[in-house]
């Protein structure tokens, strides 16, 4: 259908293209898992991340292009479109990846007070602070330049080189992955690298033609299409993640679940927000800024706001029910006003609340200074440790 070999309605092939992308889940799922025999499982994640989040790549800087031609509305999509990411999968991906994995622990007769994140993840937390604290310059400058991919790019290239020396632990494996794991390791290594490509091709296939039906099939039924820009498409795109992200958490892998999320919001913060100067500057034929009016630095300032608090929450590696569900309420709230003022109280909220977090528990204080020095901290060797066997 992609190559315009079989013709189809509208809403069959939007639907096939979404189950595309259900596969692909799963297949870079499985990926994932097996690639932590080789290399970290922060790595491993961080190209899971990447991968997965490539449909939103492809759909923002079509947009980003389209503007550095001149085309105004594509210049208002393009920061819908990423902000509208970037506060979708916190304010979702991350608050129902927790909710879910607190269902499944009382299923199991479990109690946990929060969902404990690997202290590798000091590494995402930290990147992720750096990124966010640039972000807020955005708005200030009110605009998205080369400066920004400088800055921006060299944050993520520095976190994917870090995550690549971080150490290797044999993961324990089962279905699909198991029996991967279990082939001959030049055959398993192959086979991995081979499931990466495929899945990362069948995405960038059928991602924005996904986005895109659904934008379509939406303005049929009268919504207006920057709603539709900003949430649906979004939404769309981040499927992959997300979907990937529940899948680990539904059978028990809650760290990877939310690593994975963790992981999409650094690389989005950084590498996608980076690149939107640039595939302007490429669109307009000439080194020039993307221009923010004051309703896109609204939301930039808004979508900073959100990760700034974000920051705050998992500082010390932990993620509570209540941080879930005020992440999820928060972000909600937005959809019931529309107004500048209110909009931007919910950014002053959002750093209203990180403040209260730094100021009263120390644990977050001290995890936000380890996460900060190690961003720039001396990178040492990677090492290998073999997970232990407890019990026959």
């Amino acid at each position: 259908m992609r190559l315009e070999l079989l013709h189809v309605p509208l809403v069959l092939e939007t639907t096939l293209f979404g189950v595309a992308i259900l596969g692909a889940a799963f297949l870079l799922a499985w990926a994932a898992e097996v690639a932590q025999l080789d290399i970290s499982q922060t790595l491993a994640i961080a190209v899971l991340a990447l991968i997965a989040v490539l449909p939103e790549y492809a759909v923002d800087l079509v947009l980003a292009f389209r503007a550095g031609q001149g085309n105004e509305d594509a210049r208002h999509y393009a920061i819908a479109n990423m902000t509208g990411a970037n506060r979708l999968l916190i304010g979702i991906g991350w608050a129902v990846v927790v909710l879910i994995f607190f269902a499944q622990a009382r299923k199991r007769g479990r109690r946990p007070e929060a969902l404990q994140l690997r202290p590798e993840q000091r590494t995402d937390v930290g990147f992720l602070l750096v990124a966010t604290l640039w972000a807020f310059s955005i708005p200030i400058r009110g605009e998205v330049g080369i400066l920004d991919l400088v800055v921006l790019g060299g944050l993520f290239i520095a976190y994917i080189f870090r995550a690549a020396r971080e150490e290797v632990e044999e993961p324990e494996l089962i279905g699909a992955a198991a029996a991967l794991g279990a082939l001959p390791t030049v055959t398993r290594r192959v086979s991995t690298v081979a499931l990466f490509l495929f899945a990362a091709t069948a995405i960038l296939m059928v991602a924005e033609e996904f986005a895109f039906g659904l934008i379509e099939i939406g303005g049929r039924f009268g919504i207006n299409e920057f709603l539709l820009i900003q949430w649906v498409a979004p939404l769309a795109s981040e499927a992959p993640e997300m979907i990937i992200a529940i899948l680990f958490t539904l059978r028990l892998k809650e760290q990877a679940g939310m690593g994975t999320l963790i992981s999409s919001k650094v690389n989005q913060w950084t590498l996608l927000v980076g690149t939107l100067g640039l595939v302007f500057a490429i669109g307009a034929g000439e080194i020039a800024a993307l221009h923010l009016d004051f309703n896109q630095k609204e939301e930039v300032f808004l979508t900073a706001a959100q990760s700034l608090f974000a920051v705050a929450v998992i500082a010390n590696l932990t993620i509570t029910r209540k941080e879930a569900l005020m992440m999820l309420a928060l972000f909600l709230g937005q959809f019931l006003f529309t107004s500048s003022p209110v909009r931007i109280g919910f950014g002053i909220t959002y750093i209203v609340l990180a403040a209260g977090i730094f100021a009263a528990k120390r644990e977050v204080r001290t995890g936000l200074v380890d996460a900060f020095k190690h961003v720039f901290e001396p990178i040492s060797r990677p090492r290998r440790r073999t997970k232990g066997r407890a019990g026959p």
